[in-house]
Parts: C-alpha cells; sequence; structure tokens
C-alpha cells in the first residue's frame, strides 16, 4: 500500500496522508466524547460535572487556533499535526490510570489536552490543503476543503458509535488502550510520509502577526462566531434536554439522533460543491454565503412558533432539524472554502488559526447561552436568539468580497 501512495503525484499523496491522519484522529476525538459522558454518567457524576469536563475543551480551542498558527508558519504544518496526534496520545494515555484517580479536575487537564490537540491538527490539514493546490484551481480547492471538511464531521459522528460500542465491548480502559495504539502507529505513519517542509513561512512571522491584517478574513471570522453561536446555542445542551425532559425520549434514542444528525451533516459538506453547482471549474464568493444565509434564519424562527404555540412539535423538531443541519452544512462549507481561499499563501495557517479561534470562541459562546437561556425561558427562546446570531452572520457577509455580476 505504501508503494502505491508513493507512486501516486506529490500533491494527491500529501493529501491522502493529510486526510487519513485527520480521519483518524477525529473518529478518535468524537470516541473519546461520547467514552467520556457514558463513562462518568455511569459512576454517577451530575450532568453539570460532565458538562464541565468539557469546558476547557472549548476553551484551549480558541487558545490554540490563534496562537498554533503562529507555530504551524515558523515550524510547518507538519510539526503541528504531528504534535496534535502526539497531544492526542498522552491525553487519551492520562485516562489510563487506576479509575479512583479520576476526578473531574484531573479529567479536565485530559480534555484540555484533547482540545488543544483536536484544533492543532484542524487547522493543520485545512492549512495544509492551500499548499498543495495550484492558485487558479479554486474549483479543486473548494472540492478538497469540503469532503475534508464533511468526512470530518461524518466520521465525528461514527465516533459517537465507536466510542458506546467500545465502552459496551471491552470496557473504559480497553477502549482508551485500543485509541491510543491506533492513533500513535498513524502518527508514526505520518511523520514517515508527511513532507518536513509543508506550510513553512519563507520569512519567520513574528508573535504580534497572529491578528490577521485582512478585512475579509477578518469580517469572515466575525461572521463564523455568529454562525457556529447560533447553530449551538439550541444544539449542544438545549435540544437534547429538551427531548429528554420533555419529550421523554430514552438517552439512547437522543444520542443516536445527534449523532445520525452529525454524519449527515457531514455528507451534505462533502457533497456541497456538487450540491451548490459549482463542481465544474468554478467557486463561491461573499454573494453565496450571504444568499444560503438568508434561508438558515427562516428555519429556527418556524421551529420556535411550532414549540410556543404546541403545532405538532416532534414533526416540526425532526423534520425542521434535518433541514436545517443540511442548509448549515453547505453554508459551514462554503466558509471553509472561503478561509482557505482568504489566507495568505505565504503565511496560510495564521489567517486560518485566526478564523477558527473565532469558530471556537463562537461554539463556547452558544454553549455557555445554551445552558443559560434554556433554563431561564425554554428552547424556543434559544432558537429565537439562534436566528438573531444569524442575521447578524448574514449582514456581515454582505461585506465580503464579491465576484462582477449582471
Amino acid at each position: 500500500m505504501l508503494d502505491r501512495l508513493k507512486a501516486l503525484p506529490i500533491a494527491i499523496q500529501q493529501y491522502l496522508v493529510v486526510t487519513f491522519s485527520y480521519w483518524t484522529f477525529t473518529i478518535s476525538d468524537g470516541a473519546l466524547r461520547m467514552l467520556v459522558v457514558l463513562f462518568f454518567h455511569q459512576l454517577g457524576y451530575s450532568p453539570l460535572e460532565v458538562a464541565m469536563l468539557f469546558v476547557l475543551y472549548e476553551f484551549f480551542g480558541i487558545v490554540t487556533n490563534l496562537v498554533g498558527g503562529w507555530l504551524a508558519a515558523r515550524l510547518g504544518l507538519n510539526v503541528t499535526m504531528h504534535l496534535g496526534l502526539l497531544l492526542q496520545v498522552v491525553a487519551l494515555a492520562m485516562l489510563l490510570v487506576n479509575p479512583d484517580w479520576l476526578s473531574v479536575t484531573y479529567v479536565m487537564v485530559a480534555q484540555a489536552l484533547s482540545g488543544i490537540a483536536k484544533d492543532l491538527n484542524k487547522m493543520s490539514a485545512k492549512s495544509s490543503i492551500k499548499m498543495l493546490v495550484a492558485d487558479d484551481a479554486q474549483s479543486t480547492l473548494y472540492k478538497w476543503i469540503a469532503i475534508l471538511t464533511g468526512s470530518k464531521n461524518a466520521l465525528k459522528g461514527v465516533g459517537f458509535f465507536v466510542g458506546a460500542a467500545l465502552l459496551s465491548w471491552i470496557g473504559f480502559r480497553g477502549a482508551i488502550f485500543a485509541m491510543t495504539v491506533v492513533l500513535f502507529v498513524v502518527l508514526i505513519l505520518s511523520i514517515v510520509l508527511l513532507q518536513r517542509d509543508l506550510g513553512k513561512a519563507q520569512n519567520k512571522p513574528k508573535f504580534n502577526d497572529i491578528w490577521s491584517k485582512s478585512a475579509a478574513v477578518n469580517r469572515l471570522s466575525l461572521a463564523r462566531f455568529f454562525l457556529f453561536g447560533s447553530r449551538d446555542i439550541w444544539f449542544v445542551v438545549a435540544l437534547p434536554v429538551f427531548l429528554h425532559a420533555q419529550l421523554q425520549w430514552p438517552a439512547i434514542y437522543v444520542g443516536g439522533l445527534l449523532a445520525a444528525w452529525v454524519i449527515a451533516y457531514g455528507i451534505i459538506q462533502a457533497l456541497a460543491p456538487k450540491l451548490t453547482g459549482f463542481s465544474k471549474g468554478h467557486a463561491p464568493d461573499g454573494y453565496h454565503v450571504w444568499v444560503w444565509s438568508l434561508p438558515l434564519m427562516v428555519l429556527p424562527l418556524l421551529i420556535a412558533a411550532a414549540i410556543y404555540f404546541e403545532w405538532a412539535v416532534l414533526p416540526a423538531l425532526t423534520i425542521g432539524l434535518l433541514v436545517y443541519g443540511a442548509i448549515f452544512a453547505i453554508n459551514s462549507a462554503i466558509h471553509s472554502y472561503l478561509i482557505v481561499s482568504y489566507a495568505d499563501a505565504a503565511g496560510v495557517s495564521l489567517d486560518v488559526g485566526f478564523y477558527y479561534m473565532a469558530n471556537a470562541a463562537g461554539r463556547l459562546f452558544g454553549t455557555l447561552l445554551s445552558g443559560w437561556v434554556y433554563q431561564i425561558a425554554g428552547l424556543a427562546a434559544c432558537l429565537v436568539i439562534s436566528a438573531l446570531m444569524i442575521f447578524a452572520a448574514s449582514i456581515i457577509s454582505k461585506l465580503l468580497p464579491q465576484q462582477a455580476r449582471l
């Protein structure tokens, strides 16, 4: 297999190495999240204590994306990708200790390392694609980014199932050990096969260069903050709690629905170039970000109205969730392409890291709002605020660069 890989054109070879490493990491990330949630719930931890295990995971996503892009520009994308894989191995190994040592604080630290690892890996993978595609092949860039991003989200949903299955078959420590071994093997393969100078800037950037100087990158990043905050304000906490507490769904049904949603979301992302009509020599611009944000803004309001007036709540939620997921996936895919397209090729990881810092900040903001708003006003209120955040993202998107139109 290695001989066949080395026989391919160098760009294809490197793309496959990056994608395989990213895929394996993503499955481990989804599986680890499910393992931690289920295992600590079985130990009698309260929902709030379980949620606290992931606070540092999300917080360090902000820090890592901001600093990681600078590190990648100085050291190379291969270094930050391998560092991400290594930190995930360390985070997993930390959970192999005696279960009596697994306090909330200890697991929070392990999850913090996992959060750093995840964002180093994601930033490195997406930035590297910019280096492998010619500047005049924007439709290819869009397609490759869509496949990488979409497959990542689909495989994270697969990871949820893998984590639950491993916990049932070989227990918590057995599952963690198996994942540690597999990820370590992938790390070794990536070190052997990935180019050593990939993504390294010729001029060493200063630390204050982590702040993007591109107006397009800054505006897209702000739109991304509101876009992902608008999803997580109702998806992360409010929706599963509503399904379980108000509609009396068993926990396994709730988890199954969310995992299936993430998988379908990833598939739609991967197909975005075909679904948006840009698979044959063309690529989207700022105008298309704005156009695709409009239906996304209407859906939360319709679902909120159904919940508030008690009009076919279950069909409204399930069908609305599926349609929302499809449109959100297309929005996200166009965003993911544009940041790589806008990024300065001389220091692509700096712009991509800054952008995903805004993404992580939006997720953390949305997650915190999700619990607070749901507690005081319910799911319908979360959905209304979600629509307002999409409106903000839409207005900002109007300021993005657009091609001349008839």
